[in-house]
């Protein structure tokens, strides 16, 4: 088969609708929950509960306000496909490489939060070597995993989610007779302006979940992806919403460590060292998850789009012919990724800090340009919608909804820190720069060829 040939193959058609809801779950952020949950209590005290709460529930809005582009137009490239028809090519380059590159991001952070992870099984291992080197072993055999078959990853990644599910479902009911009510006051130790500051830190956490919109075109029926978006956010909704109220009431909140996991302390509690080792291993695989199926997966589909769109060298939208996975995009997300845990083991402020709302800006720019998308979707291709297999209940009110949840997310995230979002425009007019001048090369050579056919 020429190499013609094989860019023109499409993704197989090969995952269910547990593949996609495990995708959604899995790719909640793990150590947003498991690591960084620390920070929002020590924030917001008890009040992060309800801070997590907020963030989860504009999740929820986000996904069923989003829930009719993703069955009407099922693609690999999702947000950036919807919004290239309804706002013109820039804007659907925009909101899918800022969604990618959060991704690659998370790759970097998460890749590294998996390593300490891997650490706590070892703790005879001393050094920063060893967590660098569990971070890209474990990255380099989920880009293996994603390359040998979507189906092989996809059921990878819902074994590994329903192995979490329960061990948190587990740790929820039974910590629930240890509770102690008197660890849930003051609510709020450091006032409202604590509990707005916790919710940016709740939506880093539960921000991945929109990601199974990529299994668009993967997806076997497309009705199952608006249904996989409501319930898998319900899912981590309620799963985890349960064990931050159970974590909380076991340890005073002023008690809590960013050290380690405040879940592995509670385990410990619990269970005993048994269920210290059984939740550590439960944040590993929350970590795992997200970037087995989060970060090699979504990243790589929205840049094989965009290159089948024309946006980015066609390299990216190589198919292998029997594996049926963009090869080359998922070793350059594979590669982007190990660059950045090398990085943030060198400066971890730089990673966990700037870096990382960085990747809060950018999918808050997707976020909003794919809202836009669906209200235009809505005005602009009524007759469409109506015929869709499932819509949107109550509209406009979730958009409504999704607009004011990414409203709350970009004031707490920013009001404090306005040079980190100069930073993230000046990189954002860059791309436009970029983007324009690679397209006017492109049509110019595109011209040139007509000219020259017989």
């Amino acid at each position: 088969m020429s190499n013609k040939d094989q860019l023109g193959l499409e993704p197989q058609r090969k995952l269910g609708y547990w593949s996609i809801w495990a995708l959604g779950v899995g790719a909640v952020i793990g150590d947003g929950i498991f690591l960084l949950m620390g920070q929002g209590i020590a924030t917001a005290g008890p009040g992060a509960i309800l801070a997590y709460g907020v963030a989860g529930l504009s999740q929820l809005f986000l996904m069923i306000a989003l829930g009719e582009l993703a069955v009407g137009m099922p693609n690999a490239g999702a947000m950036s496909m919807w919004v290239d028809r309804f706002m013109g090519k820039w804007w659907g380059f925009l909101a899918g490489f800022t969604f990618a590159i959060g991704w690659v991001i998370a790759g970097g952070s998460v890749g590294l939060a998996l390593g300490k992870l891997t650490m706590w099984f070892f703790p005879q291992l001393q050094g920063e070597f060893w967590p660098v080197f569990f971070a890209i072993l474990f990255i380099s055999i989920f880009a293996i995993l994603n390359i040998l078959g979507t189906e092989i990853a996809a059921k990878t990644q819902l074994i590994l989610v329903v192995i979490m599910t329960l061990v948190m479902a587990l740790f929820s009911i039974i910590g629930l007779k240890d509770i102690d009510v008197n660890n849930f006051t003051p609510f709020l130790p450091n006032g409202i302006d604590g509990f707005w500051a916790a919710v940016p830190l709740g939506t880093y956490a539960y921000l991945g979940a929109v990601t199974l919109a990529t299994a668009g075109g993967e997806v076997r029926n497309p009705k199952d992806l608006p249904k996989a978006l409501i319930w898998s956010s319900i899912t981590f909704l309620l799963l985890y919403t349960a064990a931050q109220v159970v974590l909380q009431g076991l340890i005073p909140w002023d008690k809590i460590t960013m050290d380690s996991s405040p879940f592995t302390e509670a385990a410990e509690m619990v269970f005993g060292i048994a269920g210290a080792y059984i939740m550590n291993m439960t944040a590993w695989i929350a970590a795992a998850t997200c970037i087995l199926m989060g970060t090699l997966y979504a990243a790589s589909r929205i840049f094989y789009a965009q290159a089948k769109s024309g946006f980015l060298p066609s390299f990216f939208g190589y198919i292998h012919p029997k594996t049926g996975t963009p090869v080359y995009g998922i070793l350059v997300v594979w590669a982007l990724s190990v660059g950045l845990v090398i990085l943030g083991s060198l400066n971890p402020d730089f990673l966990y800090v700037e870096l990382s709302t960085q990747l809060v800006l950018a999918w808050l720019v997707s976020w909003t340009l794919a809202l836009i998308a669906g209200v235009l979707y809505r005005k602009n291709a009524l007759k469409e919608v109506k015929q869709l297999p499932w819509n949107q209940p109550l509209y406009p009110l979730f958009p409504i909804l999704g607009f004011v949840g990414i409203g709350i997310v970009f004031y707490g995230t920013f009001v404090g820190s306005p040079m980190t979002l100069v930073r993230g425009a000046i990189w954002m007019a860059v791309l436009y720069v970029l983007f324009q001048i690679f397209n006017k090369s492109k049509n110019l050579s595109n011209s040139k060829g007509k000219g020259t056919t017989l």
